[in-house]
């Protein structure tokens, strides 16, 4: 079964919503931290343009990853579990055949 195939039930919605925005919310909360760091260090103009680059290479980075369409969820999902910012234990209620596909690929 392609990735672009896969059925999702209306349950396994409502799981994959919710383990998306928790995703999403840990990665910005550390994101949040991390710049809130390095904002109190600011002595000079260079690290001020440095962390705005740097806010802006995350911006691109976090806004291409959160791509919540059902054809690449599983995708997603194994990237965020592979990074960290999401459990495999957080997707239970899947079916088995997803859960084993984000496992796989999480692992790669």
């Amino acid at each position: 079964m392609q990735a672009s195939e896969v059925e999702w039930t209306d349950i396994e919605k409502k799981i994959a919503r919710t383990a998306f925005d928790k995703a999403y919310e840990r990665e910005v909360k550390a994101l949040l931290k991390q710049v809130q760091e390095q904002a109190n260090k600011l002595v000079d103009v260079g690290e001020l343009w440095r962390l705005h680059d740097f806010l802006s290479a995350k911006r691109h980075d976090i806004e291409g990853k959160y791509d919540y369409q059902y054809s690449v969820l599983l995708f997603v999902f194994a990237g965020l579990v592979k990074e960290g910012w999401l459990h495999l234990n957080e997707l239970q209620g899947l079916d088995q055949d997803k859960l084993s596909k984000v496992a796989v690929l999480s692992r790669m």
